[in-house]
């Protein structure tokens, strides 16, 4: 009885190393910075985009992400739910590039175009850019609200309602950004890592 206990426990001490190691490849790494002494805006995280269609079908994707903001220059990097790197997307003034593992590249003229065009939804990376610092960015904004800290916690943007919480010294370390559109609902959720 004690072997099998032993083999038991080994092989549940097995499985649970296998998940930690699963576990901490889900986020790509950091992005390198883009220079000496560049000042950048890093975050790693996790994702998750669900559409919901006004007929009830259901579309969903998830994996992490590396953010890396560096005033002119953005870089993305999306990856599966086991880590690996799908896409890389870099944002100029005017241009956005998103090049796949395989080598493959598409381009738009911005962001959320780009992510229009290959997901078929829309997703706001350029208020993500504010939204990642706990910040609205310049365009109006309605149903602002704030917490005690004054850190802000709801407002409505550019058709998106956003909430954001578990602030740390950077900003929010959990978007939830929701869209109501005529054929369809979308929601994404940005977990945070690190920074």
């Amino acid at each position: 009885m004690t072997a099998h206990w032993l083999a038991r426990w080994r092989a549940g001490l097995m499985a649970g190393l296998a998940c930690l190691l699963l576990a901490a490849c889900a986020t790509p790494q950091k992005i390198a910075g883009s220079g000496p002494g560049a000042q950048a805006f890093d975050r790693i995280g996790r994702f998750a985009v669900s559409v919901e269609h006004r007929d009830g079908t259901r579309d969903a994707v998830q994996g992490g992400f590396a953010w890396h903001d560096a005033g002119r220059e953005l870089l993305l990097d999306l990856a599966n739910p086991l880590g690996s790197t799908l896409a890389r997307v870099r944002v100029l003034p005017g241009e956005a590039i998103m090049t796949r593992s395989n080598g493959q590249t598409e381009t738009a003229s911005s962001p959320d175009g780009l992510v229009d065009q290959v997901l078929g939804s829309p997703i706001p990376v350029a208020g993500l850019r504010d939204w990642l610092r706990g910040k609205t960015g310049g365009a109006p904004v309605s149903g602002l609200q704030k917490n005690d800290a004054g850190q802000i916690t709801q407002f409505q943007q550019a058709g998106w309602q956003i909430a954001l919480s578990r602030y740390d010294s950077e900003g929010p370390r959990l978007l939830q950004l929701s869209r109501r559109e005529a054929s369809r609902d979308i929601s994404v959720r940005l977990v945070i890592d690190e920074s």
